[in-house]
C-alpha cells in the first residue's frame, strides 16, 4: 500500500479514479490489528487504490474531513467521497469489506 507523502499528493489521488484513504497511526493498536489483513483487502478490491495516511502527519487533513477516530476508510472516486467508515471502534477484515462492498 502506498502511504501518503504530501497534500498535494492528496488532492491528486483523490481525485483519480477509485481511491480509498486508510487513515492510521503507529501507536494506534486498532491500527496494528487492522494493518496485517490490508494486503488481502487490497488484492480483493484491485479497482480501488488504497493510500496509508499517518493520522499524526497529517493532524490538519484529519481535521478537515473530520476524520476524529481510527483506523478509519474515506472513499473517493474522480474527487467525489463515496463513503466512509469513520469511527475509534476496531474493525474487522469483514467490516472493512462489507463498508468496501457499498462503495
Amino acid at each position: 500500500m502506498r502511504e501518503l507523502k504530501s497534500l498535494a499528493e492528496f488532492e491528486t489521488l483523490k481525485n483519480s479514479g477509485k481511491t480509498i484513504f486508510f487513515f492510521t497511526a503507529d501507536w494506534c493498536g486498532d491500527c496494528v490489528f487492522i494493518k496485517p489483513l490490508m494486503p488481502e483487502i487490497e488484492n480483493e478490491h484491485a479497482d480501488f487504490t488504497f493510500v496509508q495516511v499517518d493520522r499524526d502527519e497529517f493532524i490538519d487533513l484529519c481535521g478537515d474531513l473530520a476524520i476524529f477516530g481510527i483506523p478509519s476508510f474515506v472513499a473517493f472516486e474522480n474527487g467525489i467521497e463515496t463513503g466512509r467508515f469513520v469511527n475509534k471502534d476496531r474493525k474487522t477484515k469483514e467490516e472493512v469489506t462489507q463498508f468496501i462492498n457499498t462503495l
